[in-house]
């Protein structure tokens, strides 16, 4: 058996439009009295919203840039040891030069090797960087 010769047990016989009421679909056809929807022919283009301003003329047309990404830093590893304290904190980052000065949150990333113990606090830290930072016996305070 291959999927393109699966067929369904039973398969509901098509509505048979216009053949009297018996049929159950005569005269209207189901399509109801009146209105565009009831015309041959008489239907809208995608995307229409009945005059109102449709949703994709509404938005706006110009890409997205995230506020929070200005005020966040995201540091490596082997960065923490250019930092050159025992506890490493956002002031820190910042007077030794590693962050811009306007971050506001900071986030460490497993790339590099960390080789000397250090003492994290509030700082985030991936899981991947927690483990190197754990195994390196270093602390990391939230």
């Amino acid at each position: 058996m291959k999927l393109n010769e699966l067929k369904p047990a039973s398969r509901r016989a098509p509505k048979r439009r216009g053949r009297g009421h018996s049929a159950g679909q005569g005269k209207t056809c189901g399509r109801g009295v009146k209105g565009q929807h009831a015309r041959s022919g008489g239907y809208h283009k995608t995307g229409f919203e009945g005059g109102q301003m449709p949703i994709q003329r509404r938005l706006p047309k110009f890409g997205f840039k995230s506020r929070k990404a200005r005020l966040t830093a995201e540091l490596r590893l082997h960065e923490l040891g250019k930092a050159g304290a025992e506890t490493i904190d956002i002031v820190t980052l910042k007077a030794a030069g590693l962050i811009p000065a306007a971050a506001t949150r900071v986030k460490v990333i497993a790339s590099g090797e960390i080789d000397r113990p250090v003492r994290l606090r509030g700082i985030a830290v991936t899981p991947g960087a927690r483990k190197a930072i754990e195994a390196a016996g270093g602390s990391i305070e939230d």
